[in-house]
């Protein structure tokens, strides 16, 4: 079938987009393996850089990965039962509880990490400890969980469901857990997609919140580029995509059977 015109030029146009956004980062880590970035291929492949970097800056991988699975199970513990109770809420008071929870996400991080360090930097035992920053992620993450829990359990329309649950003489706490909880398995994995990749890429409210010995991957990568050779920093993006990459297919394939379990309903 002949194709019109303006579908090919559609297509060059998103494949434009495409080579745009990721040329720049197939070049960055190509220079993370190249043995001289100014001379380019001719100078040799190697993995010295990628040794260097983590010989370096191993521990702030290791503690960009233990806060952002903290800062999921925050957003999972506070969050699912905030969109329950907001979803419970009359509409007025839930609309302005999620403007305020916005706040974080709405003004810039700097401003949220010295609010912070305004509050809480006078406890010099938290100021110094990984968990300031955890505080910080939860923050700035926190409406990224309620927003698609709370849009999926008002498609679902959970309130007739959870009030079928209680007519059948169950409790709170098992509603919640085999009736809420399952139902918005989407909107969970969608925000918990969210909160992952924000919480390892975060910069602004770590650079602000961090000491010499909790600097993050996104700290450590801006000092690597600011003190080291390109080929160094170029080498520390390399590490982090083959962090976050995993990470993200896999909660890509969590999602998976819930969405055949529907085309099996269906």
């Amino acid at each position: 079938m002949k194709r019109p015109l303006l579908f090919y030029s559609q297509l060059a146009f998103t494949l434009l987009v495409c080579l745009f956004m990721i040329v720049p980062v197939l070049l960055s880590m190509l220079a993370g393996i190249t043995e001289n970035y100014f001379i380019g291929l001719r100078s040799g492949l190697t993995t010295r850089w990628l040794a260097e970097v983590w010989q370096m800056y191993s521990g702030t991988l290791w503690l960009s990965l233990y806060l952002a699975l903290a800062c999921l199970l925050c957003t999972l513990l506070l969050g699912v039962p905030a969109a329950y109770g907001l979803l419970k809420s009359s509409r007025r008071w839930a609309h302005f509880i999620e403007e305020c929870l916005l706040m974080p996400v709405a003004i810039p991080g700097l401003a949220t990490a010295l609010g912070l360090l305004l509050v809480y930097g006078q406890f010099q035992a938290l100021r110094g400890s990984w968990l300031f920053i955890l505080i910080g992620h939860v923050l700035f993450t926190l409406p990224f969980m309620i927003r698609p829990v709370l849009s999926v359990m008002r498609a679902i329309d959970l309130l007739r469901l959870e009030e079928a649950a209680a007519s059948l003489g169950a409790g709170f706490l098992r509603r919640f857990m085999t009736v809420v909880v399952p139902n918005c398995a989407n909107g969970i994995l969608a925000g918990a997609f969210m909160v992952l990749t924000l919480s390892i890429g975060e910069f602004n409210i770590t650079w602000m919140l961090h000491t010499p010995m909790t600097k993050t991957l996104p700290v450590g990568l801006a000092d690597s580029y600011a003190s080291m050779r390109l080929e160094v920093g170029s080498a520390y993006t390399l590490i982090f995509l083959l962090m976050i990459v995993p990470l993200l297919l896999i909660m890509q394939w969590l999602g998976k059977p819930q969405d055949k379990t529907k085309e099996k309903l269906s």
